[in-house]
């Protein structure tokens, strides 16, 4: 009964302080990981993929898999529940108000001040994947204790030719790119199996 408890708790805490979106959810996602021990950061990559490739918000579907994979039905029932639970709450909170307060300063300041916590917390979460996607995390621990190494080792050649290789297919070879995304998902899964990444 406790684990569930927990990730209610902890889910609800992320969606109070996860301004900006779901990919703002990634830091607290972090150290919900190092914490708990539910799921370690490459997992945290990989429900990223996950969840940018299916269907809903990405803090929610985030939410959803940690909660099945530690408490089963139940739990992603609940984690996704206290993920969503403080915007629901928010916005009623807003929709009540904003008529009587939409001219209020300090109201627009607060507004105005969440907008660099948001673009913080995004960053965050982008050279967190970043680093995990294009770093070797085995090698740059041992590298951080000692072992001796070139930095250039450290890095993810993999990772790094293929992300070049879907910017210039997404951005600058005019064949394709037009081709859905879902096409780039799919081509980048199959590559990821066939070069186990």
């Amino acid at each position: 009964m406790m684990v569930y408890l927990k990730l209610f708790w902890e889910f609800l805490k992320i969606g109070m302080f996860s301004v900006g979106g779901g990919m703002a959810t990634l830091p607290f996602l972090y150290d919900l990981g190092e914490k708990t021990g539910w799921f370690s950061s490459a997992q945290v990559a990989d429900m990223l993929a996950v969840s940018e490739s299916t269907p809903g918000p990405i803090g929610i579907n985030m939410a959803t898999y940690v909660g099945y994979t530690v408490g089963g039905p139940l739990g992603s029932v609940l984690a996704s529940v206290g993920i969503i639970l403080p915007g629901i709450a928010l916005v009623l909170i807003i929709t009540a108000m904003l008529e009587k307060f939409r001219n209020n300063r300090y109201v627009e300041g607060a507004f105005y001040g969440l907008r660099p916590a948001s673009v913080a917390l995004i960053t965050a979460a982008g050279l967190l994947v970043a680093k995990i996607t294009f770093l070797d995390e085995a090698l740059l621990e041992a590298y951080s204790g000692g072992v001796s190494g070139g930095l250039l080792d450290l890095i993810s050649w993999k990772a790094v030719i293929l992300a070049a290789a879907l910017l210039v297919l997404t951005r600058w070879w005019g064949p394709t790119k037009k081709l859905h995304p879902v096409f780039f998902i799919a081509l980048s899964a199959v590559i990821g199996i066939a070069f186990s990444f």
